[in-house]
């Protein structure tokens, strides 16, 4: 990693794009996703901590930590920059300086293409698989345990539900529609592993999946994809989300046409990093619980 976590923490925006866009979830769970940032800031918060020796000494602890390959927290941030990186592809610095503004989505439809449903889908189950895999690299367990991860989404909370939420509104609803699981599911059981290949996602992240060959991979990708299908059905379900009750949250920040849900989901592909930014967090939330229980 070019980065060390105290940096990396540190130069998390307190306001731009993918933080609207997070905070327009808030109608989901209200107050359940604050946006901390800054490194000593976040020892502050999670531990309540005020006397700065301590603090000092848990951030250090953390950054050993961090440090040492032998754990698997620098591979899981890995994931959660990748997963996000290739999305971002076309170039979203050209919307760095539109933060605060409500931005005409229209004047970007010659800019942006929408997904095809088939690479669309790829790309959701390809988050959802990053994020089993850096659940285990996080918790030091095997990284195909499946049913370890799908018993944890039960207490997600902060940063990493909101993750998840993101995931499923961002990346399934607004692309893909109302029955986005069921026809993921469907997608996923026709796609080749050729189709995968041809992935850039997938090809970026392809050594960290489980599996020795593409098509196991991708066999295991849609056992995931299945195994968490029943936790995306209840959470939409028990929040009644629709495309558009998201999308209406959206124009707070971002306008758009009714009938434009596609291009809305290309446009957060190539303006956002959601999967980055509320990783970061996890992670130093992660790491600072393990240094301040170790001192």
């Amino acid at each position: 990693m070019s980065k060390p976590i105290f940096e990396l923490v540190d130069e998390l925006p307190t306001n731009n794009l993918t933080v609207s866009a997070l905070r327009s979830l808030d109608f989901i769970a209200p107050g359940e996703w604050q946006n901390v940032v800054g490194f000593v800031n976040t020892i502050q918060t999670v531990t309540g901590e005020t006397d700065e020796e301590l603090i000092q000494q848990i951030g250090e602890r953390a950054v050993y930590l961090y440090n040492d390959r032998s754990q698997g927290y620098q591979r899981a941030m890995w994931l959660y920059q990748s997963v996000d990186s290739t999305d971002k592809a076309l170039g979203a610095a050209a919307l760095a300086n539109t933060v605060g503004e409500k931005i005409p989505l229209l004047g970007f439809l010659n800019r942006i293409t929408p997904k095809a449903d088939k690479a669309q889908t790829i790309d959701l189950c390809l988050k959802l698989v990053a994020e089993l895999v850096a659940f285990c690299q996080i918790n030091g367990i095997p990284g195909d345990s499946i049913g370890d991860f799908v018993a944890s989404l039960g207490e997600y909370s902060g940063e990493s539900f909101i993750r998840m939420a993101a995931l499923v509104c961002f990346d399934g609803l607004i692309p893909l529609g109302p029955d986005f699981i069921s026809s993921a599911l469907s997608r996923i059981n026709q796609t080749s592993p050729q189709d995968l290949d041809e992935n850039s996602t997938f090809q970026n992240i392809r050594g960290e999946i489980p599996g020795g060959n593409s098509e196991s991979k991708l066999n295991f990708i849609g056992e995931s994809f299945n195994s968490v299908s029943g936790w995306m059905s209840d959470f939409v379900a028990s929040h009644n989300l629709t495309p558009q009750n998201v999308a209406n949250n959206l124009q707070n920040f971002v306008d758009f046409a009714d009938d434009k849900l596609d291009y809305l989901a290309a446009f957060l592909d190539v303006s956002t990093n959601y999967y980055e930014h509320t990783g970061t967090q996890t992670l130093a939330r992660r790491l600072i619980e393990r240094a301040s229980a170790e001192i």
